[in-house]
């Protein structure tokens, strides 16, 4: 909502501001006449004139003057023709009322000091479309440095887990154990014990670890797998005008053939992420419990899987 009311201040912004085709004028126009008058020429000084002078005091300085540069009395002289055409420029613009408005407001308040084509003034205060363009590029990129952020620290994060879950049933030497073991791995922080060397404290999951596999182990005797997969990498796609051109290129099409959009339906499971991002065995070191095969795997207690693959849980539930 925020991003829609800044690009909605831009548009503004941009529409009252940006420069028009007289202003690249005058910019170009001011920097010409400071190049071959001297820097800090105006058009006012060198017309030996006070910027509030009138139009017909204006046009006898510029009579004035262009005798002096007139072509004829200098023949041959490239330079001096550059400068009568700057002139004549120059006097157009100061004797009419519109265009002598906008250098009068440049002349108070300072022109741009860029030098060269109006590329550059472009750039200095860019148009509506460079700015939407600029903008959207930005901030798509931003998105998809922070979900590239996102996808190494959940890696780490996975990598955490599995390391935890794999110390609390093979014990502090991760000698390979076989068959399956059942674990508490703590979400919630540092492992403590009490007195009597029973985990306290933090949130703790049901884990199980299977040879090299670790799953976690949901109420209903589901084993969703533990690994780099269940993280979601970054993609240009998912970034938000991707999103935004895919959702309208969607609904439109749907418009076209009559048909409503429908909702695809989804297997992930959503799960409570309020916790921390450092893992720990909620038991003690090679305390997992041995569980039978046909505890774990028999019936429905089987790693989730679905049509295409292995089921892909919210990797939320371990990082």
């Amino acid at each position: 909502m925020r991003l829609h009311l800044f690009l909605i201040f831009i548009f503004f912004c941009t529409t009252v501001f940006a420069w028009n085709k007289e202003d690249h004028e005058i910019f170009d126009l001011v920097s010409a006449i400071e190049a071959s008058e001297g820097k800090g020429t105006t058009f006012y000084s060198w017309l030996n004139v006070p910027s509030t002078a009138s139009t017909s005091e204006i046009a006898k300085a510029y009579r004035k003057l262009s005798m002096q540069l007139h072509p004829d009395k200098n023949p041959g002289n490239k330079k001096v023709a550059e400068r009568f055409a700057r002139l004549g420029v120059v006097s157009a613009i100061l004797r009419n009322p519109a265009s002598r408005k906008s250098y009068d407001f440049f002349y108070k308040n300072g022109v741009p000091k860029w030098r060269g084509t109006g590329y550059y003034y472009s750039r200095f205060r860019p148009g509506l479309g460079t700015v939407l363009t600029f903008l959207i590029v930005l901030s798509s990129g931003v998105q998809y440095l922070i979900q590239h952020s996102n996808y190494k620290r959940d890696l780490k994060r996975i990598e955490a887990v599995v390391r935890e879950a794999r110390l609390a049933a093979w014990g502090p030497k991760m000698i390979p154990i076989e068959g399956q073991r059942k674990v508490k791995v703590n979400l919630g922080g540092r492992q403590r014990y009490d007195e009597d060397g029973n985990s306290i404290g933090g949130k703790t999951i049901d884990m199980v670890v299977s040879g090299d596999a670790v799953y976690i182990l949901d109420p209903d005797g589901d084993m969703h797998p533990v690994d780099s997969s269940t993280a979601v990498p970054a993609t240009i796609r998912q970034t938000w005008f991707i999103v935004h051109v895919l959702s309208v290129y969607s609904w439109s099409l749907n418009k076209v053939k009559g048909t409503p959009t429908e909702v695809q339906p989804t297997d992930d499971h959503e799960f409570d992420d309020g916790y921390d991002s450092t893992a720990t065995g909620s038991e003690q070191a090679g305390s997992g419990t041995v569980t039978p095969q046909e505890d774990v795997v028999g019936g429905n207690r089987k790693p989730a899987t679905k049509a295409g693959g292995k089921c892909r849980f919210d990797c939320r539930r371990v990082t």
